[in-house]
């Protein structure tokens, strides 16, 4: 009886272990792409539960000793899966538009705004390049959050109304804070990582283009 108690405790602890060592990971891999935190828990709970789930049921057997940790790290990947698929019901992040351009700052030159464009324009703009994986949740969910995000703090492509952050541009480029790091992360958005001779240029043309600065 006591062995049946104490396989069942170890059971339980390595589902249970398991599962918040997912949700752990998830947690880290969300902040490296700035998954939005309301999706991202959602999304976790659901991957930690089902992993739960599915481990406690394919490691059910008479003696009650705990599962192999192969068969738990199966279940997460059964899980993970499995949650990615319904993921992909869910209607957020479908929402691909670029509305009409109705006016930009008055650029120094022509080369600001083409590092402008390749830096920043997909989130800060009505002209937004959407990339493939912008179909896929929930990589969709990222990107949509970030461009509404974005255009909402300042949108190049609407400069004819008030931008709550625009004289901000200078300052935020200089810190290095936009494009923010994920961006680029793992090659992504290569054409967004500056040169430190670009960055300088970029800089000098940003300080002499009105209202990008305070």
């Amino acid at each position: 009886m006591m062995h049946r108690f104490i396989g069942a405790v170890r059971s339980n602890l390595g589902a249970t272990g398991g599962t918040v060592g997912v949700v752990v990971l998830g947690i880290v891999g969300s902040l490296l792409v700035g998954m939005p935190p309301p999706f991202t828990i959602a999304l976790l709970l659901a991957v930690g539960i089902a992993t739960w789930g599915i481990y406690r049921w394919r490691s059910r057997d008479l003696d009650g000793q705990p599962a192999a940790l192969g068969k738990l790290a199966s279940s997460g990947l059964i899980a993970v899966v499995g949650v990615l698929v319904v993921a992909q019901l869910v209607p957020y992040g479908r929402d691909h538009t670029n509305p009409p351009v109705t006016g930009e700052p008055a650029w120094a030159t022509p080369e600001t705004r083409d590092l402008m464009v390749r830096a920043c324009f997909d989130c800060h703009s009505n002209e937004v390049t959407w990339p493939w994986y912008s179909n896929i949740a929930p990589f969709s969910w990222a990107t949509v959050d970030h461009v509404n995000e974005g255009r909402d703090a300042v949108n190049y492509s609407e400069w004819d109304r008030p931008q709550d952050e625009g004289d901000e541009t200078l300052e935020e480029v200089k810190k290095g804070s936009m494009p923010p790091r994920y961006y680029t992360l793992l090659g992504l958005h290569s054409d967004a990582k500056l040169t430190p001779e670009e960055m300088s240029t970029l800089l000098e043309g940003l300080s002499q283009t009105p209202g990008l600065s305070e």
